[in-house]
């Protein structure tokens, strides 16, 4: 039987510390996945669940987007995948019994993790202004209350509607074309806060915002290079292909501020080779220091055009613009301010640089370590300047691959969930609809938290997703959203966003992933995209958790009729009947997506057309890939301080917490640790076991605190310091992002430590 969940918040005063593991998955993390599932699930819903998670006639797992091969396993997901779905097949339910014993006050006071296990929404609750406690609400009456909050708005854009990475291409697609006939782009999403750098900087080099391999490409590759990524606990099942890409003779480069056991071996549970040794996958680690990334790529860049033969001038002459710019910016790179902005020893670039040369198919793969830097955007650009100098976009076995976070990110800004909409797609969408859409840019995420701070917004509407724990500056976001009129979650389970509300609040309970979903047309299915562009079916088949549940397309497309009324001529009824007359409209608005019922039809579904993976062709303001050459930044930090990165522990996925132990890293019952450097400790007086509180420092002088953190000796890189989100998202200020792509740089955050009132 599933477990019931805990009555009282965990006490967290006094995290245990062991050494770090050194290798990723085997037994411990079967056992850990069955105990998880059998607590949330049961054994016969575990056993029924699981063996559809990512199978073709199956649903996708609500976890990452890593893609999936075309030979699947009976067991095709990881222990974080298996959490993933847990907490939403759970059998434990939030009914309007909990929200009368819990008033408002008493939710705010509770831990995510706390919040979390309590199990999912069962029916729609509303928060009357000034009342002390949600109450059941009907349907028609939620719609009816966004409906009276949106009409006393002065404009469509006092509202914001944000996105979350679970939400399906289908309802994705409805909800941007809702607020587009409402009259707002004001469609920010997850991707603002994460991999927002990487469509920057890859639409302008390459021409389009995506990665460019297949899974393929991986086992094809000579070289893979991980720079600021975690997969074993981020992508798990990113192991898999790295393992194989390995026993197909690939070297693999690390770069990364951490060591992470995932990276140095992985135990494969799917064999017995696999769980009793494992395969070593690091070849050579480069321990850099945070934000120290752009100085190593170009220096690999400037020696690159230092050796003899080393640059595919083919393509260089037939493919690019801008190279000689970009020479003349490599050449000046500096072996001193290198190693200082890096932290390496110049052996260990000489020695990445002898593999890069010996390599005639080159990946690199990246993730938040990259994007969450004032500088990330130049950073992703000087990657990609390292790939196009050998001719490795275009080739098999070679390209750029942002590893996005969760499972249709991607998709749902291929469904247009974009503050920025390209002229085309808008001129597409009036053509199909006939209507004008707006025309001006809307609101991401950092933008519309200083609207509701602001009072320029008034009406915070979120398909998914925790938006207050995600966001940083968690004193400024919290405060932002109470000044709200009216907030609105799509959601499954309680999280901290319910907490923190607007003057009026509703919680809208939707079918998850794990479901079926019939509607008045029959059994539907939804779509996703995963992180390489491929396009697949998700298909439920549990019982939805409870009879009020409404799936995201019916929610959407009753919400709009409600909104709008007779002034849309949109068929929303026959939208939320039938999600192939959606698919149908999806296939005549957006490029790849022609035929589309007929593709997704397929088992495994279909890759979507990628111009420089599969042609060659760069459709950029040039023509061509672009070199571009913008000046070295790094990281400046002040004498007796500390560059701190916010970081994930291996008990969780985004904001949602299933634990209170990071096993790989050796931390246990506990989540308020920061780890330090033992040399950098040393230097500050700092002990292994006090308690510290942190304090960020930024230009506008305001103090930014994360009280009673226990002080953890790590083997990070010299400088750094490593601590949890979104404990610590109260120190990344507002207002420091990275440029061109407003991502919050929560990657580099400078911090002291001072002795903590708890010690």
């Amino acid at each position: 039987m599933a477990s019931k969940p805990p009555k009282g918040d965990p006490v967290q005063d006094a995290p245990q510390v062991a050494p770090a593991q050194h290798a990723a998955a085997g037994l411990p993390a079967i056992g850990h996945t069955l105990r998880i599932a059998q607590q949330q699930m049961g054994v016969r819903r575990t056993a029924l669940t699981l063996l559809r998670v990512n199978q073709k006639d199956g649903f996708d797992c609500p976890g990452c987007a890593w893609p999936e091969p075309d030979h699947r396993h009976a067991a095709e997901f990881c222990e974080n995948g298996a959490k993933a779905v847990a907490e939403e097949a759970t059998l434990r339910r939030v009914t309007p019994d909990f929200f009368a014993a819990h008033p408002i006050a008493d939710l705010a006071g509770r831990s995510g993790y706390w919040l979390g296990q309590q199990g999912r929404l069962t029916h729609p609750m509303y928060l009357a202004e000034g009342a002390e406690r949600y109450e059941p609400v009907s349907w028609e009456r939620a719609f009816d209350i966004v409906a009276e909050e949106i009409a006393a708005l002065d404009s469509p854009d006092e509202s914001v509607f944000y996105t979350s990475g679970r939400t399906s291409n289908e309802a994705a697609f409805l909800y941007q074309l809702f607020a587009r006939e409402l009259g707002t782009n004001n469609l920010p999403d997850c991707s603002n806060m994460c991999h927002e750098s990487s469509g920057s900087a890859l639409t302008e080099t390459i021409g389009i915002g995506k990665g460019s391999v297949l899974l393929e490409d991986l086992y094809k590759s000579d070289l893979i290079i991980v720079a600021g990524q975690n997969p074993g606990t981020n992508h798990p099942r990113m192991l898999s292909a790295l393992e194989k890409a390995k026993n197909n003779g690939a070297k693999i480069i690390t770069v990364n501020p951490l060591p992470e056991a995932g990276l140095e071996r992985f135990k494969n549970p799917q064999t017995a080779q696999g769980m009793l040794k494992g395969t070593a996958l690091t070849d050579l680690f480069l321990q850099i220091r945070l934000g120290g990334d752009q100085a190593l790529f170009r220096l690999l860049n400037k020696l690159i055009l230092e050796t003899d033969g080393a640059v595919d001038e083919a393509f260089v002459r037939e493919h690019t613009h801008g190279y000689e710019d970009f020479v003349q910016a490599a050449r000046a790179a500096d072996w001193d301010d290198t190693l200082r902005a890096t932290g390496l020893e110049r052996e260990r670039i000489e020695e990445a640089l002898r593999m890069v040369l010996a390599s005639k198919r080159t990946v690199v793969c990246w993730a938040m370590g990259l994007t969450q830097h004032k500088h990330a955007v130049p950073t992703i650009r000087e990657v990609v300047n390292f790939l196009l100098l050998r001719g490795n976009i275009g080739r098999p076995g070679a390209g750029v691959c942002p590893v996005r976070g969760h499972s249709n990110v991607q998709g749902d800004r291929t469904m247009g969930i974009f503050e920025r909409p390209a002229p085309a797609f808008l001129d597409a969408l009036e053509k199909e609809f006939g209507f004008a859409p707006p025309r001006h840019h809307g609101l991401d995420v950092v933008r519309a938290i200083r609207a509701l701070r602001d009072g320029e917004a008034k009406v915070f509407f979120a398909m998914g997703g925790n938006f207050v724990a995600a966001s940083p500056d968690t004193d400024v976001t919290e405060a932002a959203m109470r000044k709200a009129r009216l907030t609105v979650h799509v959601s499954t389970k309680l999280n901290r966003s319910h907490a923190v509300t607007g003057a009026r609040a509703l919680i809208l309970p939707t079918l998850g992933r794990t479901e079926r979903d019939v509607q008045g047309g029959g059994e539907q299915f939804v779509t996703v995209e995963d992180s390489m562009g491929m396009v697949h079916a998700s298909r439920g088949r549990l019982e939805s958790a409870g009879k009020q549940l409404l799936s995201e397309p019916a929610i959407v497309c009753r919400l709009a009729r409600r909104v709008l009324g007779s002034a849309s001529h949109t068929p929303w009824e026959e939208f939320e009947k039938d999600y192939a007359t959606v698919r149908e409209r999806i296939a005549r608005v957006i490029p790849g997506f022609e035929d589309f019922n007929a593709k997704v039809a397929r088992p495994g579904g279909f890759a979507l057309p990628h111009a420089p993976r599969d042609e060659r062709r760069f459709p950029t303001a040039t023509g061509k890939a672009n070199f571009t050459a913008a000046p070295v930044e790094y990281p400046e930090l002040p004498a007796g301080r500390l560059l701190l990165q916010t970081l994930r522990s291996h008990d969780q996925y985004n904001t949602t917490i299933y634990g209170l132990d990071d096993r790989y890293r050796g931390i246990k019952n506990g989540r308020r640790v920061v780890l330090v450097n033992p040399d950098d400790a040393a230097e500050l007086g700092l002990t292994e076991g006090a308690y510290a509180d942190l304090v960020s420092e930024w230009q506008d002088g305001v103090e930014r605190r994360a009280p009673g953190f226990r002080i953890v000796l790590y083997p990070t890189a010299r400088g750094c310091a490593a601590a949890y989100y979104p404990e610590t998202n109260v120190l990344v200020p507002l207002d420091a992002t990275a440029d061109t792509s407003n991502t919050p740089a929560s990657k580099s955050v400078v911090v002291r430590l001072e002795q903590s009132a708890i010690d």
